[in-house]
């Protein structure tokens, strides 16, 4: 999952960004409104949720919050505050934002948040996807193979994680190397090597190894498919 952050507060911004980046989301963070906005424009990028500060400089919350709206109605909007004025939550809350967290928050408290977010969203995220015999729980941030006398928890770094999430989402479908890349690593870091076959040779591995009935093929000179042992 995706996630757009737009924090003022340097402290806040990396402490949310390593929050939501150990839970395995993928995370664009900026500082200002207009780079949030210049984000939320890319045509390559879809975001699962927004988070926003109230109080961004160049083009604020609110007014960030409206633009999004008049584009999208549906996209889970999370906007954050120093402020617990009654007013500034109406003001935030009538412009279309979702929900409204007042900073200092937990982590815990947060993560809930987004989950309930998801929830309450016109087109629901699913908390866990299952594909054969694999379960993706974004809750627990797990891959557990089941049908056996016991699950087994596979141990996966947050990008083989995001990457068989995305394979996962799009099952027998041709994904290309780009589109793994825009996909799957944060906009300002997208690396230039061949990062994407080194994940996915050890992500192959892993899932051979726990007997999983999905596997990730390599399409040669096109890209990469995630294929089952039984058709779809």
């Amino acid at each position: 999952m995706r996630v757009l952050l737009a924090e003022t507060d340097r402290y806040y911004q990396e402490i949310i960004k390593q929050a939501l980046e150990n839970n395995k989301y993928i995370v664009d963070s900026v500082g200002d409104g207009d780079r949030a906005w210049n984000y939320l424009n890319r045509q390559t990028t879809q975001y699962t949720i927004v988070i926003l500060n109230y109080f961004l400089p160049h083009l604020s919350g609110i007014e960030l919050i409206e633009k999004i709206r008049q584009r999208d109605r549906h996209i889970p909007i999370l906007l954050t505050s120093i402020s617990n004025s009654l007013n500034d939550k109406v003001k935030g809350l009538d412009a279309g934002a979702d929900d409204y967290l007042v900073q200092p928050f937990r982590i815990p408290e947060l993560l809930a948040r987004l989950r309930a977010l998801y929830r309450r969203s016109p087109n629901p995220i699913q908390l866990q996807l299952k594909l054969e015999n694999l379960i993706l729980d974004y809750k627990a941030s797990k891959a557990i193979i089941i049908g056996r006398e016991s699950p087994i928890c596979l141990d996966l770094t947050n990008k083989e994680f995001q990457l068989l999430e995305y394979f996962m989402q799009h099952p027998q479908q041709i994904i290309t190397k780009e589109r793994l890349l825009t996909q799957i690593w944060a906009g300002d870091k997208i690396p230039h090597s061949n990062v994407v076959a080194v994940q996915i040779r050890s992500l192959r591995q892993k899932l051979a190894a726990a007997k999983c009935q999905i596997f990730i093929e390599t399409i040669y000179g096109l890209g990469y498919c995630l294929q089952t042992k039984n058709p779809i």
